[in-house]
Order: C-alpha cells, then structure tokens, then sequence
C-alpha cells in the first residue's frame, strides 16, 4: 500500500472522478487523465459516481482502451451525483480512507464550484488533488474558460435560432430561459450571438416592465417579431415575466411564449474548443502530479492552461463582463 504523496513527490497511481453537474467534455478530460497518467507509468484509477463513489469505494481500474471512443462523447463514463456527506466532517475522512486503503497517492477533480469546494476540503485532510474547471456554467473563478460551457453556448444559441424562425413567421415575442444558476453566462453570450432583443441576467437586474419596454421598442422600430433571453437565476425570470406579460396582455398588446431549455444544455457531444481545453487540462493535471503539485485548480487562461490555489477558487466570485450587456443594448438599439 503506497502512502498519500507529499508535495515534491511524484504520485504511483491516481484516481479521478467527475462530480456535480455533467458538462459536454468531461469525458475528454477523463480521456487525457488516463492516457496520459499511462503513459507516464501510472496505475490510473477511475471513481464511479463522483464523491458519492468515492465515500464507497467505488473504483475500477482505467486503461488507454477503456477510455477509447469517449472524446465525442456527452455526459461522463464515470457517472456524477451530488455528495451531501462530503459538506459534514465525516464525508471527507472517509473518502480519504478509502484512497489509502485502495493504495490511491493523488485525486483528479473534473467538476465546477462545488465539486472543487470538495477537493478543497480533501486537500486541508492532507490528499493532493487536482482541480480540473467543467462546468456549463463558467461561474468557477481561476479560469477564463471552464470544460463545457461553449458548447452549452453553441446548444442554447441553436434553439435561439429556431425559436426565431417560428417569431418572425408568427409575428410573435418568444423568451428564452437559460441555465446558469446565479451566473448570467450562458444568457448573456447566447443572447449577443443569437441577436437577442434584450437580455436579462442575474448581474443586472431588469424589471419586467423594462422588458416589455424594450420589446415595445422593437415594434416601433419595425421589427415584426422580437426574442428576450433570461437566466434561470435572474430575479425577473420566466415566470416573473410570464406572469407579468400575462397579466398586461391588453395594455401590452402583445404575448410573450416561453420555452425553458434546462437540462438539454448540459447534454450532446462536446464541440471541438471543449474536446480540446478538456484535452489539454487533463493532460496537464497529470503534468502537475508527476511534479509534486497539488492543491490546486488547472483552467485556461489568456489561452494558456494556468494554476491557481484552490482555496483561493472556492473563496473566490468570478465577474460576467457587463461590457459585454453594454455591447448587446448598443447592437438593439
């Protein structure tokens, strides 16, 4: 039984899980671990169900060939759930016992805020991890980038287009309601590609009488058909501004047709600049492993793969740039 690698040493074998949220490219990333971690010598390990797995003991061995043909693949081979017990004491120590019992040196974890949150916690209990950025959400400080999210970008842009289709044949209004929890992301990128009419995030909050001001403005100017995209955790929601355009339909003088992509965002195969960072991240954690280092989250950033402290991640807020809104209000208008 091999003992958990201090800082300096070269790890033996290495386990990795996915946690949280799927994302597209995860499987990419696991891709990378494992061949890379093989071609260094490595005894790579796979964590099936995320933490959850991990608490169990729920490993199996990975090789170049179990990892064959996932690079296009959505979603993760390992599988994900979310951990409860690893927010307690007890989750933690547990996980870190089974590593040791199953000869584990160091832990690769593919996943966003609260999944690095968890590897945090491991670190301070004395294992190295490494931290690799996925999530759909890129709301994860210490990367410009995270595994996932351009191409969730490409998923809810495709329904955009369509959905604008169908308003300019129906002379209608339609909104778009994006994931992202608390991160205006995934809408304000989406909605700036897709020629959104406005576009409301939770970083800058917009009543629903501003909402319909804009697309009333839309009708002035012209246009026969108008497209409002919001983010799932903006305080005028879906169902705020549903509720509110339904209630002054007469005044109004228009609807507002909601479609809700949710969890199609996450799923379908990882476009090629997902494939690629996933790539390249996996790649390096196993780069960083074999040189001792650890406690740490790999992302991208100005281009290139970048390290930062994990404690520093999880503490840590990332800012949407609102010059990018500025820039959408400018192209409306």
């Amino acid at each position: 039984m091999s003992s958990i690698a201090r800082s300096g040493d070269a790890p033996g074998s290495v386990a990795v899980l996915t946690s949280g949220g799927d994302a597209p490219g995860m499987n990419a990333a696991i891709r990378a671990v494992v061949r890379a971690g093989t071609a260094r010598g490595l005894r790579m390990i796979g964590v099936r169900n995320g933490y959850t797995g991990l608490t169990e003991g729920n490993f199996l061995p990975l090789g170049p060939r179990d990892v064959g043909g996932i690079i296009e693949a959505g979603g993760t081979i390992l599988g994900s759930s979310r951990c409860p017990s690893m927010l307690h004491e007890a989750g933690p120590a547990v996980a870190v016992d089974q590593l040791r019992r199953a000869g584990i040196d160091m832990l690769v974890v593919i996943g966003g805020d609260g999944s690095q949150a968890g590897a945090a916690t491991l670190s301070r209990c004395g294992l190295p991890v490494i931290g690799i950025a996925s999530t759909i959400d890129n709301d994860l400080a210490g990367t410009d980038i995270t595994i996932g999210a351009t191409t969730a970008v490409e998923t809810a842009l495709g329904a955009i287009d369509r959905l604008r289709d169908t308003a300019a044949s129906q002379h209608r209004a339609f909104l778009v309601e994006t994931m992202g929890r608390n991160c205006g992301y995934l809408a304000l990128t989406a909605g700036i590609a897709g020629g959104a009419e406005a576009i409301v995030i939770p970083e800058a909050q917009m009543s629903p009488a501003s909402v319909a001001a804009a697309l009333r403005g839309s009708w002035d100017r012209g246009k026969s058909h108008a497209i409002v995209v919001v983010a799932e955790g903006a305080h005028c929601n879906a169902e705020v501004l549903a509720r509110y355009f339904d209630e002054h339909a007469e005044r109004l003088g228009f609807e507002l047709r909601i479609t809700r992509l949710g969890h199609v965002q996450r799923g379908g195969s990882p476009c090629a600049f997902d494939r690629l960072i996933a790539t390249r991240l996996g790649a390096a954690a196993i780069d960083h492993a074999a040189d001792g280092r650890h406690g740490i989250l790999l992302g991208m950033v100005a281009g290139a793969v970048a390290a930062s402290p994990l404690e520093s991640v999880v503490n840590a807020r990332k800012p949407l740039d609102l010059g990018l809104l500025g820039l959408a209000h400018l192209l409306t208008n």
